[in-house]
């Protein structure tokens, strides 16, 4: 009488990855963030957040900007543009306007084009020129200036995520930022947006 054979084992079969679909409706949002106010939507500490600017659900923030420096950020529900925006390897430009401390050189100007080391090591070049003091919105509190120092505004343009990136290469040069705003990621750009404001923008990838 012949034995039934036992079922042949099975490998488990391997778990399918399902690609995160986006969102029936992306959406993107440009704002003017303000000067002293968190880039997330809860603190427990009571600070500002984006949450007392930002009344839509589900969005998050493609990127950072320090609670120091002011400016656009931009804000979407759909991962897959998130990653686009905020991944460094993308390389989208960032356009700050920087106020700083002293009186800007050739020389200096010239380093950050070529790039500065940083202690995370060095960057990679950045757009870098004078620039004369912009029309912007009054900062609350104002800076804090010492009389005996001149002053001047730069545009630097770059291409990297580090943290407290613009404010480390200026210091690394001489110039000590004061004033830090944000005013262009890739083809968005503030506008004449004044802080807290936003406006919807299409959520397409640049």
């Amino acid at each position: 009488m012949s034995r039934p054979r036992p079922p042949a084992s099975r490998r488990p079969a391997a778990p399918r990855r399902v690609a995160s679909a986006p969102p029936a409706q992306s959406r993107l949002l440009v704002l003017n963030k303000p000067f002293d106010v968190l880039t997330q939507f809860n603190d427990e500490q009571g600070r500002a957040t984006l949450k007392d600017f930002v009344d839509v659900p589900g969005v998050y923030p493609a990127g950072r900007l320090d609670r120091d420096s002011e400016g656009l950020l931009l804000l979407t529900n759909d991962g897959r543009l998130q990653a686009r925006i905020a991944d460094p390897k993308h390389k989208l430009p960032k356009t700050y306007w920087v106020q700083v401390e002293g009186e800007p050189s050739e020389a200096q100007l010239q380093q950050l084009r070529e790039g500065v080391t940083l202690n995370d090591g060095p960057t990679l070049p950045a757009e870098a020129r004078r620039l004369d003091e912009p029309e912007l919105w009054e900062r609350n509190p104002p800076v804090r200036f010492r009389k005996s120092v001149p002053t001047a505004w730069l545009e630097l343009v770059i291409r990297e995520g580090r943290n407290r990136q613009v404010r480390r290469m200026t210091a690394a040069v001489g110039l000590p930022t004061l004033r830090l705003v944000r005013v262009a990621i890739g083809p968005w750009q503030l506008d004449g947006l004044q802080p807290g404001q936003w406006r919807e923008v299409p959520a397409q990838l640049p």
